[in-house]
């Protein structure tokens, strides 16, 4: 299963590792803001992740100011990577995360994305409707190297009302821990 460019927006509610913004259960149907969601696959031992934490904070930020949600999900099973346990999440959104971030403990919300990495974003406009789904940029591992940042593209041509050109890029990064696959 998998979700096409204009396709709805599932709704769930997952445990938020980082309650100070959200609360404790986040749904996506309430992170959706007027100008969209963006949703991102993520995980703690990524060294694409880690790499990226403070680009992902920043769009986290601007989509904010720009009334469009923003969500990270954590999708990787535990027992391969204990670092990716839901108390170790709870422990890196102390250090400061802009988001909620949210533990997808039994996949599910990983296979209806059909989300294969980490880092992976989803871009839904304020309809709920899937407008960009891919990388954040083209060098998750040096900022220094980054040469296209088609999500930030994808989101300043939805807010100018455009069509987005460029709505599906591979994601560069680890894969997704699966418990069964």
């Amino acid at each position: 299963m998998s979700i096409e460019i204009s396709g709805k927006m599932p709704n769930f509610e997952l445990n938020n590792a980082n309650p100070s913004v959200g609360g404790n259960k986040v749904n996506f149907s309430d992170s959706l803001g007027s100008n969209g969601l963006i949703i991102l696959f993520e995980c703690n031992h990524c060294p694409y992740v880690i790499a990226s934490i403070e680009r992902i904070n920043e769009m986290a930020n601007f989509a904010t100011s720009k009334q469009i949600g923003f969500i990270g999900i954590n999708s990787n099973d535990a027992s391969v990577y204990s670092s990716d346990s839901f108390e170790n999440m709870q422990k890196r959104a102390e250090k400061g995360m802009p988001y909620p971030y949210l533990f997808d403990e039994t996949q599910i919300v990983a296979e209806t994305f059909d989300a294969k990495r980490t880092p992976e974003f989803f871009f839904f406009d304020g309809e709920g409707r899937l407008v960009y789904k891919g990388r954040m940029d083209d060098s998750p591992r040096d900022p220094n190297q980054v040469s296209s940042t088609e999500l930030q593209d994808a989101v300043d041509s939805l807010l100018k009302g455009n069509i987005i050109q460029n709505n599906t890029t591979e994601s560069i990064g680890c894969s997704v821990k699966w418990k069964s696959r």
